[in-house]
């Protein structure tokens, strides 16, 4: 007999070979019937996986992030299984899970596939789903895995069965369909009762633009067709809410091909708006401080050796500047902490010095392919939020802790409520992608730990997604839409200090190294400003909007008033514009509504006469009379709350 602990506590005792859908059954038959995967020993399995020694169980279901993972990458197979009835010339790369729905990466030769073909593939899918065709685990050898797709004539899967360990290899068959796979797999098909297949895009084999372009086809499914319908509602709110959308609407940002993809420029509007978020941390980093520091575009390719950079990212950044001066060559700026480094050795330092914290908002440079650039949330030059922090070892814990103050400060002014805190660590068992030793790495990760623990953050923990020179603690948000977005950043550093040589000498007249936290509550203003587009849906905070009233004169009668309006207006601090079109009031009133400008006033004969203005509010309407005092008044009020709130 063995022993399996429910996530309650509770223990059962089975037989040796139970599953998890048994345990399942044994509890009851509707909890069984929603079981997609199960979590033993903290490893996610197929349900129908045999359990031969004591374990902890945790059932999964489409309630767990984890379930609905297995349900999508089960879906991806099958989806796999339509097209190769339909196109079965076609060879398979990979299919898997993303964070909402999946996708599978294929070579059709030169058979296009087209948004038909999307309808053929997805009624295909439903019926096969319909027939509760179980998805069977084979393990099987190297050998045995080369042959099979040897003859399937699977360039792709040959490829990757290459770095695979004899002993590792399992193939997934579910129908007609077998695919190399580690899994896990929902127990059947039928499962899968509502499907969408969504998009068709461009992906190079292992993302490298040295390799074949494949096409890769996204979908989404679900166990209920409420749901489908859920998420269609959603998705045309998304496109709503698309900040390349708005930021056209309100004239914010542009992208030019002359100037070069993945290279916006901030309209004038645009950059009033980055320019009052700019004001806004600087502010705030002062009064806690920091120091600001500017550093140049670009950097002697030495000083990315030095940091490490050239080593990690320097055959897939843009290339090396070169000068008149033989052997002389520079990089674009792909990062801002080996000049802070630079400047740190400037002059000397003592422990009395320390913390010392420089601050930029400094724009960086890095090479995307074209395929993967997308509006502001991926571009090629991006402006960060910089701050780098040296500081003595006793110091970390207290500086960690004010540094995620302030990032909490930043989401709670711009209306951010829903995050979670992910602790990035790296990947022990590919330490190659890492500098530094393992002693350090370990003092760093439990610092994060602590810090976030101390200041109540709800936390998870993701191995693999440190930067290379230390862990990450990141800000996971979720937007209105419930879209998680990667957006703050807080990161412990013991290896930079040491290439650089950073010192300062310590009470004893030692010389110690710095530890260095590298922060960005913002990310990068371009990925920020998208996101909060989006989760506001153009609707910006008071403060923040470039434009927050627009005078609507009712005709050209009423133009010097709206100018003595606009005067009154400006006195007071608050942005607005008059809208001297000749167009009737009512189409003004609508055109300023779809700016999504907080608040109109329509002046006209009553309000010239009596010194008045007649208050419209984006998105409620008509808000009556007020004087322009009065007016002023409520609008500074309405600021002030809103910021003291920050």
């Amino acid at each position: 007999m063995i022993t399996i602990t429910l996530p309650d506590g509770a223990k059962k005792e089975f037989e040796a070979g139970i599953t998890a859908l048994d345990v399942a059954k044994s509890i009851s038959e509707g909890l069984a019937r929603n079981v997609l995967a199960a979590e033993v020993n903290g490893v996610v399995v197929d349900a129908f996986k045999p359990i031969d020694t004591d374990a902890s169980l945790k059932l999964l279901t489409w309630t767990n992030d984890e379930g609905k993972s297995t349900f999508w990458h089960s879906s991806a197979h099958l989806m796999a299984e339509a097209i190769q009835e339909l196109f079965p010339e076609t060879k398979f790369a990979i299919g898997p899970p993303i964070e909402r729905g999946f996708y599978y990466d294929i070579d059709l030769g030169d058979t296009k596939i087209t948004e038909e073909d999307l309808l053929r593939i997805e009624k295909l899918m439903k019926e096969k789903a319909s027939k509760k065709s179980r998805f069977e685990r084979k393990a099987v050898s190297k050998a045995e895995a080369i042959t099979y797709f040897t003859e399937k004539q699977d360039p792709y899967k040959l490829e990757l069965i290459e770095n695979l360990q004899d002993g590792s290899i399992s193939f997934y068959t579910q129908g007609d369909f077998t695919d190399l796979c580690r899994g896990p797999h929902i127990p059947n098909t039928g499962f899968i009762k509502a499907i969408k297949l969504t998009n068709i895009a461009g992906a190079y084999w292992r993302g490298d633009e040295k390799n074949k372009m494949l096409t890769r086809i996204y979908g989404v499914t679900f166990p209920s067709n409420k749901e489908l319908e859920e998420y269609n509602i959603m998705m045309e709110e998304a496109k709503k809410r698309d900040h390349r959308k708005i930021g056209k609407e309100l004239e914010l940002f542009t992208f030019s091909e002359k100037v070069g993809q993945g290279l916006p420029m901030w309209l004038p509007k645009g950059a009033m708006l980055r320019q009052r978020l700019e004001n806004f941390l600087q502010k705030a980093q002062l009064e806690v401080g920091y120091l600001p520091v500017i550093t140049p575009h670009i950097g002697n390719i030495n000083l990315y050796k030095t940091s490490g950079h050239y080593e990690k990212y320097g055959a897939d950044s843009f290339q090396a500047i070169k000068t008149p001066h033989e052997g002389e060559e520079f990089f674009l700026k792909p990062m801002n902490c080996p000049h802070h480094c630079e400047i740190y050795k400037t002059s000397p330092k003592s422990y009395k010095d320390l913390p010392v914290r420089y601050a930029e908002f400094g724009t960086v440079y890095r090479y995307e392919q074209a395929g993967e650039l997308h509006g502001l949330t991926r571009v090629r030059g991006f402006t960060q939020d910089d701050a780098h922090l040296f500081c003595r070892p006793d110091q970390v814990l207290e500086e960690f802790k004010k540094v995620i103050d302030l990032v909490l400060y930043v989401f709670n002014a711009l209306g951010f409520k829903d995050y979670t805190a992910q602790i990035s660590l790296r990947d022990k068992e590919n330490k190659t992608k890492y500098i530094g030793s393992d002693e350090n790495w370990e003092i760093a990760e439990d610092a994060i730990r602590q810090a976030a623990s101390e200041k109540g953050l709800t936390t998870v923990e993701v191995t693999g997604e440190a930067a290379f020179y230390g862990p990450k603690l990141d800000f996971m948000v979720k937007d209105a839409l419930g879209r998680s977005w990667q957006l703050g950043t807080v990161q412990v550093d013991y290896n930079l200090p040491e290439r650089f040589e950073l010192e300062y000498t310590d009470s004893d007249n030692t010389k110690k190294r710095p530890v260095m936290i590298h922060r960005a509550p913002f990310g990068s203003m371009e990925r920020f400003v998208a996101v909060l587009l989006e989760h506001c849906a153009g609707r910006l905070p008071l403060w923040l909007v470039p434009t927050q009233v627009k005078i609507l004169p009712i005709s050209d009668k009423y133009q010097e008033y709206a100018a003595q309006v606009l005067n009154a207006l400006k006195k007071a601090e608050i942005r607005a514009e008059i809208d001297e079109r000749q167009e009737k009031i009512g189409k003004k009133i609508r055109d300023t509504e779809l700016q999504k400008i907080p608040y109109m006033l329509v002046l006209g004969e009553k309000e010239m006469n009596e010194g008045i203005v007649s208050v419209r509010k984006h998105g409620t309407g008509d808000e009556g009379a007020k004087t322009i005092e009065e007016f002023t008044g409520s609008l500074q009020q309405e600021i002030k709350e809103k910021t003291d709130q920050q």
